[in-house]
């Protein structure tokens, strides 16, 4: 599957919602249903676009449908957002040591403003 079809299935909100519902273990439909507040047909639909991007499978069991959270696709995801990861990382640990280096600085005491520094009215 590509980048981009997981991107897709993922850019809608009620998509996440239901795979941070998968992430906790397998639902069936009908509690994917109560707990995302979505009706049947609508959960449905989010299920088939999750399954077609292959972030999802499914099996039956009885008269249900157990739908399961499928670890590749994300681990595909993780591998590609790991170079920006980097960049993010090395950003914020020079943020990190700025603030560090400007905490240690003391600060200006304010019985040392003169006539010179005060502020004019």
């Amino acid at each position: 599957m590509s980048n981009a079809s997981l991107w897709a299935a993922l850019a809608d909100p009620h998509r996440r919602a239901i795979v941070a519902l998968l992430l906790e273990g397998p639902r069936s439909v009908g509690e994917i249903v109560a707990e995302s507040g979505l009706s049947q047909p609508s959960t449905s639909k989010h299920l088939k676009v999750l399954r077609a991007a292959g972030l999802v499978r499914v099996r039956q069991d009885a008269q249900r449908r157990v739908y399961a959270l499928d670890p590749a696709p994300i681990a595909e995801l993780d591998a590609w957002l790991a170079p920006y990861r980097k960049l993010w990382n090395a950003s914020l640990d020079a943020l990190g040591r700025r603030l560090d280096e400007t905490s240690q600085d003391p600060p200006g005491d304010p019985s040392d403003v003169t006539e010179e520094t005060a502020p004019k009215d």
